[in-house]
């Protein structure tokens, strides 16, 4: 089977692996090498890294909408594309290339969360489990029929790096299983999504990252995990300002403090005031710095009391 590959982070790697094993993978589509750096060289992606030390013909064109870009793809007489998370919009001229079409492995449970931001947004809305949808592309943002499906359960400590990671392994699995089927001609019928349920995950901005501390402890929290490790959650701190890596919702706190004061410092954390509970920060980085406990900070803040 001559698959094409396209793909561009992390989250895509272990997916480039499977296709490669279940097929011939004749090209690597991926995007165009970006600055990146304190230097901003151009940086190649993890895609194409990964598919050069395999040895894989890399394509990176700025669009696939232009006539030479189509009769490129079509010159390679593709069976199949797979898509991961590529971050160019396919044509509808493009999606009909391949002879069964384009498959895409989306990180959530179809029709919740279509777009960008799967991962984080499904911990950053409490949800309690999420997984891995493929999906047969049509021209419309993740609206296609899904094929297969995966669920899994959000850890309640977990992170957006973590889950990240965990749903990157088991899409591959699903491409891998559906790869499998499609090869022995046992696909199964794909799925139109239900009309019921449909939510947006919007590209996650820096802005996002600025905690309001009027909001509830426990909805904090989530952001927090769901950040980490971009764009990672900040706030300012008895005057300073941090960047938060690790933070704990508590249920108890005064009821007349005001959001954003500083409750109490301990080894165990920073206890600040929210809208609703009190939210208690384990792990921060000051600026220039890195991560560090709130114990370390707080040996660095003569001036703030701490109760041990």
């Amino acid at each position: 089977m001559r698959i094409v590959f396209a793909g561009t982070p992390e989250f895509a790697v272990p997916s480039l692996r499977v296709a490669a094993r279940h097929g011939q993978v004749v090209a690597v589509y991926t995007q165009p090498d970006r600055p990146a750096g304190r230097g901003r060289g151009l940086a190649a992606s993890p895609v194409k890294r990964e598919a050069l030390a395999a040895g894989l013909p890399v394509l990176q064109p700025q669009s696939l909408r232009d006539r030479q870009a189509k009769d490129t793809l079509r010159a390679l007489q593709p069976d199949l594309m797979v898509v991961v998370a590529y971050g160019l919009i396919l044509p509808r001229a493009v999606l009909a290339i391949p002879v069964h079409g384009c498959w895409n492995v989306h990180a959530s449970l179809l029709p919740r969360w279509r777009g960008a931001a799967p991962i984080q947004r499904a911990i950053q809305a409490g949800d309690a489990r999420t997984g891995v949808c493929l999906m047969r592309m049509e021209a419309g943002l993740d609206t296609g029929p899904v094929l297969l499906e995966q669920a899994t359960a959000i850890g309640p400590e977990e992170t957006g790096g973590q889950l990240h990671d965990r749903l990157a392994e088991l899409g591959a699995q699903l491409l891998g299983e559906g790869l499998e089927l499609l090869g022995g001609g046992r696909l199964p019928t794909a799925q139109v999504q239900p009309e019921q349920g449909v939510t947006y995950a919007h590209k996650l901005d820096k802005a996002e990252a600025r905690l309001d501390w009027s909001r509830p402890a426990a909805e904090l929290a989530r952001t927090v995990r769901a950040f980490n490790p971009w764009p990672v959650a900040e706030a300012e701190v008895a005057g300073e300002r941090l960047r938060i890596h690790e933070a704990q919702a508590l249920e108890t706190g005064p009821a007349a403090a005001t959001p954003g004061t500083l409750l109490a410092t301990s080894r165990q954390g920073l206890d600040i005031a929210c809208g609703q509970g009190v939210l208690r920060l384990r792990m921060v980085q000051r600026e220039g710095g890195r991560a560090i406990t709130a114990a370390d900070w707080l040996n660095a803040r003569r001036d703030l009391a701490r109760a041990d």
